[in-house]
């Protein structure tokens, strides 16, 4: 079952302390009591799904190759470590074992935890791969697939998932400015947006009301203050996404 309203998703891990999209980063968010792992997914050439943000290795491992282009082995060369720069710009992490893991690895290590799982790449077609991945850890119900692509998102759902999907840009504008005596069907089950993006402000009551009336849940993206984490939750959200845990979690678990 899919964790109930409101709670924190941990966006990329605990990403302010350690590597982002790596296992040691989603378990320290974890222990940082971050209910949720929001990460993103791409396919190797040789058909892993695996968690970069990334299409490329440039920004964390320093390699300007994309992630379709390399086999598996090939990935768990690059050092992901690498692109970690501190406060002081040091990079504290390089050489220190940090790799791309694979999604099923991420949900061996993290059993019972829900996953908010970003499919980026769109050619070659990766959702088939996504989907075996899911089903043979039997965790269709705790894995949520969003995407920017609506094409990989109407893909999921043609090809049967039973678990949620998240809308994408064009179905939550086209529900957000919907008329307030029209009731739209919402195609998927989560509106993950920003506090104001393509010209909608999200942050509202009158759109946060919408997007629950139409069956809904409203997670925000990228909240690292723990004022704006509150005035969100009071607005009636149902998830913000962190990348810092540590100070957003007590905002919904108070000492």
């Amino acid at each position: 079952m899919m964790r109930q309203s409101p709670i924190v998703y941990a966006h990329r891990g605990a990403s302010l302390e350690l590597p982002e999209n790596t296992l040691p980063s989603f378990a320290r968010a974890l222990e940082l009591g971050a209910d949720a792992l929001e990460t993103d997914a791409h396919m190797t050439r040789d058909g892993h799904v695996v968690l970069s943000h990334d299409e490329t290795g440039q920004r964390m491992a320093g390699i300007d190759t994309p992630i379709r282009h390399v086999t598996l082995e090939q990935l768990r060369e690059w050092d992901v470590g690498w692109g970690f720069r501190d406060a002081a710009g040091a990079r504290p992490f390089e050489g220190k074992g940090y790799r791309v893991p694979t999604l099923a690895e991420a949900l061996a290590a993290c059993p019972d935890v829900v996953f908010n799982v970003d499919a980026k790449q769109t050619e070659p077609d990766m959702v088939p791969a996504l989907l075996r991945v899911i089903r043979r850890a039997g965790a269709s119900h705790r894995v949520r697939i969003a995407s920017f692509s609506t094409a990989n998102l109407r893909r999921v759902r043609a090809l049967g998932y039973e678990g949620e999907t998240g809308l994408g840009p064009l179905e939550v504008a086209r529900l957000a400015l919907s008329p307030s005596w029209t009731r739209p069907r919402a195609a998927g089950h989560a509106a993950q947006v920003p506090p104001r993006g393509w010209g909608i402000t999200f942050a509202s009551q009158a759109v946060i009301d919408r997007f629950h009336a139409a069956g809904v849940r409203v997670d925000f993206w990228t909240v690292d203050d723990p004022a704006e984490a509150t005035r969100l939750f009071a607005l009636g959200a149902d998830g913000v996404m962190t990348d810092d845990p540590a100070r957003v979690v007590p905002v919904l678990r108070p000492a």
